[in-house]
């Protein structure tokens, strides 16, 4: 016999009373009734769903529950309901799923959280850390057995499997004035692929006396400063000599009163592949990072360079942060990075730090593309004028 609506209506209140009232067997026997639909009265999904599972009937409170759903997709506690029986029929996946959709909702300044729904949240994180512990175990297992991530051809492997299981944040190149499409992903290059390098650090200790005498006279400068005919830059370290520069080359002009106290330095810096871009390029300085200081996180202007650091007084505490990474500067050993990846550097120490900065080309970069983005960048320039790189 079709019910009517007003039955219909009867039934569910005597389900939601013996539900309040400890008695799931009486509020599924009335709801259960319900589950044909009454016209002009929306089924009540949830109450026959909470009916049903205290009586052990999982499978009838999966089905109301993902009835439910389709009309309500984020309501909490239908979430956290169906995630608890997924969990009780061994579907792991579609768990986490359900908890992972669940707690996303719950963080939300949006959603208000009803206390009796607290407790099911966090046994929801506790079975997702549990449930990720036992993934991790497992891959790692694999990977081991196979051998897949040994040694240095495995060291993408591992980076792949730190990102998958979270133990590692993905960044990118996102340089903020001009992106050259197809270069590899990289961070940090190492010293050992650039046959030129070994020249240039051979002569860190002649470099090192000219960077202390340069200390002892005038020629540092802010790094970042502040133009008369331009918008401050929103940099916290504007204008503050802790973190500072002795330019040598700069804006593809030799800095000639510095250059003369750093004969060294400038013929080792001949070198270096370092770009000649009129107004731009080279570019070499002293820089200068105090105690206490900290360069907060930020992106260089272009992934078409890669930035060098000679370590030439490098105390304890003292690193650099491009994007996932982070290494010290030790003495004479070359730090190579894409800063078009944020970075951060500081120094937790208790003495200055003082590297070689200076610029080269990305090695993937032909020669013909080099002559390419020479001429795109000196035309850029003659228009407009010259983007300033202010850290």
């Amino acid at each position: 016999m079709e019910l009517t609506r007003a039955n219909g209506e009867r039934l569910a209140k005597e389900g939601l009373a013996a539900l309040r009232a400890g008695d799931p067997t009486s509020a599924y026997a009335a709801l259960v009734q319900l589950k044909s639909g009454v016209v002009g009265m929306p089924t009540p999904w949830l109450l026959i769903a909470q009916a049903a599972e205290r009586i052990g009937r999982d499978a009838e409170a999966e089905d109301a529950l993902a009835r439910y759903l389709t009309e309500e997709p984020r309501h909490l506690g239908a979430l956290l309901m169906i995630a608890a029986l997924k969990r009780r029929g061994g579907d792991e996946r579609a768990a986490q799923s359900y908890y992972k959709t669940a707690l996303a909702m719950a963080a939300l300044p949006t959603t208000t959280v009803s206390p009796v729904l607290v407790p099911m949240l966090r046994e929801g994180e506790a079975f997702l850390a549990e449930s990720t512990a036992r993934f991790t175990d497992h891959l790692e297992q694999a990977v081991t057995r196979t051998g897949l991530a040994k040694g240095a051809a495995g060291a993408r492997v591992r980076e792949a499997l730190d990102l998958l299981l979270g133990r590692r944040e993905l960044y990118l190149q996102q340089p903020s004035m001009f992106y050259f499409p197809g270069l590899p992903q990289r961070a940090f290059y190492e010293r050992a692929e650039f046959e030129w390098l070994p020249a240039m650090e051979a002569a860190v200790e002649a470099m090192r006396g000219e960077a202390l005498a340069a200390m002892n006279g005038d020629g540092f400068a802010p790094y970042v400063q502040t133009s008369a005919d331009r918008p401050p830059p929103a940099n916290h370290l504007r204008d503050d000599p802790n973190w500072s520069a002795y330019h040598l080359w700069r804006g593809g002009d030799v800095v000639v009163e510095n250059a003369s106290r750093c004969p060294v330095t400038m013929a080792t810096l001949e070198n270096a592949p370092i770009p000649v871009i009129a107004k731009r390029s080279p570019m070499a300085i002293y820089s200068l990072l105090k105690p206490g200081t900290h360069i907060q996180p930020h992106h260089g202007m272009l992934n078409t360079r890669l930035i060098c650091h000679i370590p030439l007084i490098a105390p304890d505490g003292c690193a650099l942060r491009v994007g996932a990474e982070t290494r010290h500067w030790r003495r004479g050993e070359t730090l190579i990075f894409d800063d078009s990846f944020e970075h951060e550097a500081w120094n937790r120490g208790n003495d200055t730090r003082v590297v070689l900065l200076f610029e080269i080309w990305r090695p993937e970069i032909t020669a013909d593309e080099r002559a390419a983005l020479t001429e795109m960048f000196e035309t850029i320039d003659t228009y407009q004028g010259v983007g300033v790189d202010q850290g």
